[in-house]
């Protein structure tokens, strides 16, 4: 029997949430490397480990990618040691169940045959991450485009801001096949996993009603992103700090009674989130909680005609 080869590193608890949702630079790798990230010790809750399978071993820029990963484990010593063959990639994903959110269902090729009847049905790799349902925040913000559905309201125009693997962006298409749609990343890495599974899907892409552009952008620094507003649902699932850098390019973006769907932001941060938005004309309609982490639904305000903000003394 062959061997594979495992890299091992220590993490926090943090950086282990983070990697659920962005392994950015092995993504397109060939063969892609499984990511496993487990907790070492229950007693120590923020103490965990990330775990590497290649199928050689890593190289020394390989090893240093995954340093860049886990910040905290700057001056460890990097663990390489040969392993059981074993195909990683089918393990990490057995491990992975489907996710059933409302009318959405979402799974790994290896649950191919487990999907029900009449559920809008996505095919998303584990290996590749970027988003594949399975991190609260990616899965909070399909309950709510769900929610969103189900009180009868109806978009035309949707950007997805840090798409990842594009499947938010393929959500809202499905939900509102007549809308035209954009997701966008900062990471070109992120953007050709979004393009290979919207291709998978079967989601169309172009510029047209029921399409999807992608593009990779910075925010809403992209001519497309700014030729293509106002839009009328705006998701971004991203981080807090970003969010709230945001709320002011965001509030030209959105038409008026427009809806802002944001994630990727712990409980803890929810408030600033708010505040932010709260200062360009929104307002909070929902906000679901699921673990430690929030998701936020804004609903901007018309602005009144002829109201001026009061003076101050």
């Amino acid at each position: 029997m062959s061997d594979s080869w495992k890299l091992t590193l220590p993490c926090t608890r943090a950086e282990a949430e983070i990697l659920k949702e962005d392994i950015a630079p092995f993504a397109l790798m060939d063969p892609v490397p499984v990511l496993m990230t487990s907790e070492i010790d229950a007693a120590r809750p923020d103490e965990w480990r990330l775990d590497i399978y290649f199928e050689s071993a890593p190289e020394p820029q390989t090893i240093a990618m995954a340093m860049h990963l886990v910040p905290s484990a700057a001056g460890a010593e990097p663990v390489v040691a040969k392993v059981e063959d074993r195909d990683w990639v089918a393990v990490s994903q057995e491990g992975l169940e489907p996710i059933h959110e409302g009318r959405f269902f979402v799974h790994t090729p290896i649950h191919r045959d487990a999907v029900p009847d009449g559920a809008l049905t996505f095919e998303i790799d584990a290996g590749q991450a970027f988003g594949t349902g399975h991190h609260e925040t990616t899965a909070g913000c399909l309950a709510v485009l769900d929610g969103l559905k189900s009180q009868g309201r109806r978009y035309r125009n949707v950007a997805d801001i840090g798409t990842g693997t594009g499947l938010l962006a393929f959500a809202a298409l499905a939900l509102w096949p007549n809308a035209r749609g954009i997701a966008s990343d900062n990471d070109p890495l992120a953007i050709e996993v979004a393009e290979r599974n919207a291709a998978i899907n079967a989601i169309r892409t172009g510029t047209g009603p029921g399409q999807l552009e992608t593009t990779v952008a910075t925010g809403l620094v992209h001519r497309r992103l700014r030729a293509r507003a106002p839009y009328d649902l705006l998701i971004a699932n991203i981080l807090a700090g970003p969010l709230i850098d945001l709320a002011r390019p965001f509030e030209n973006a959105v038409t008026p009674d427009g809806t802002l769907i944001l994630a990727g932001l712990l409980d803890r941060q929810a408030e600033a989130v708010i505040a932010a938005y709260r200062r360009q004309r929104f307002r909070l309609a929902e906000r679901r909680n699921r673990g430690e982490w929030a998701i936020l639904r804004m609903e901007k305000r018309r602005r009144v005609r002829g109201h001026r903000p009061a003076s101050r003394a």
